[in-house]
C-alpha cells in the first residue's frame, strides 16, 4: 500500500500501539468536544528532505479544555521533549491522525504533491470532522475536506500545528529506527534518512535500498544508466 493512515484517534484513548507499515489503528468513543468550540485541525509534516523513508503528515484537533504546555515547532524541541509531549497529545487531543506517504508514491507524485496529498488524507482521517484546517506553510491542498488556512511558520505559532508537527516527527523517527534492522548499514536510526555525509557514503557503498526515494538527485544519480 503506497500510503497509509497509520494512527487515528478519538478520545477516550486506548493504549498506544506503534503499528507496522501498512496497518490501520484507531480508537473509538463518543466525541468529547464542547459543542460551543470550533473544531480546528492543525496540520504539519515531517520528512520532506530525507533521501529515504516515508513522508509523515499529522492532523490534530486539540481540546481547549485540556491545554498542553510546551508545544512548539518539533524542530526546536529536543528528542526527549518531543517524546515527552507525544503521549500528552495522544491522550488530550480530541482527535488526531498520522498518514505515511511511502517512497514509491513520493517518486510518482513528487515531494510537493505528496505533501499536499498527505495533508488532505490526514484531515480526512480525523475521527471528528474539522471545520477548518490550519496548514503549516504557504500552500493549501486543493482537496481538503474543510476550509483551510495556510500559515507560514505556523508550527511555532499555532498550538494545533505544533502538536501535529510533533506527532509527525516522532512517528517518522520511530519508524526510521525500526527500519535500521531491516536495512542495516545505512545508519537510518541516526540520520533518519537525511543526506548526511555518513548516509551519502553508505549509499555510495551499498547502493539504494527499497526505502530510498529514486526521484531524489543523490539516489537518482546512482541508478542512472
Amino acid at each position: 500500500m503506497a500510503a497509509d493512515v497509520i494512527e487515528a484517534s478519538l478520545r477516550p484513548s486506548a493504549q498506544f500501539v506503534f503499528p507496522e507499515q501498512g496497518a490501520l489503528f484507531g480508537r473509538g468513543g463518543p466525541p468529547a468536544a464542547n459543542a460551543k468550540s470550533r473544531l480546528v485541525a492543525g496540520v504539519d509534516e515531517a520528512g520532506r528532505g530525507p533521501l529515504a523513508g516515508p513522508l509523515s503528515i499529522a492532523a490534530v484537533i486539540l481540546d481547549p479544555d485540556r491545554p498542553i504546555a510546551g508545544l512548539n515547532d518539533s524542530k526546536k524541541l529536543s528528542e526527549a521533549k518531543r517524546e515527552a509531549l507525544y503521549p500528552l497529545i495522544v491522550e488530550r487531543a480530541l482527535a488526531w491522525c498520522v498518514v505515511l506517504i511511502e517512497p514509491e508514491e513520493i517518486d510518482r507524485l513528487n515531494i510537493f504533491q505528496a505533501t499536499m496529498t498527505g495533508m488532505s488524507r490526514a484531515v480526512a482521517g480525523l475521527a471528528l470532522m474539522a471545520e477548518e484546517a490550519l496548514i503549516d506553510g504557504n500552500k493549501l491542498p486543493k482537496d481538503l475536506p474543510c476550509r483551510g488556512r495556510a500559515i507560514v511558520g505556523g508550527d511555532a505559532l499555532e498550538p494545533a500545528i505544533s502538536a501535529a508537527s510533533i506527532l509527525a516527527k516522532v512517528t517518522r523517527d520511530r519508524l526510521m529506527v525500526t527500519m535500521e534492522s531491516h536495512h542495516p548499514g545505512y545508519g537510518f536510526a541516526v540520520h533518519k534518512g537525511y543526506p548526511t555525509p555518513a548516509h551519502l557514503a553508505a549509499l555510495s557503498l551499498l547502493g539504494p535500498c527499497p526505502q530510498h526515494r529514486r526521484s531524489f538527485a543523490p539516489v537518482r544519480r546512482l541508478i542512472a544508466p
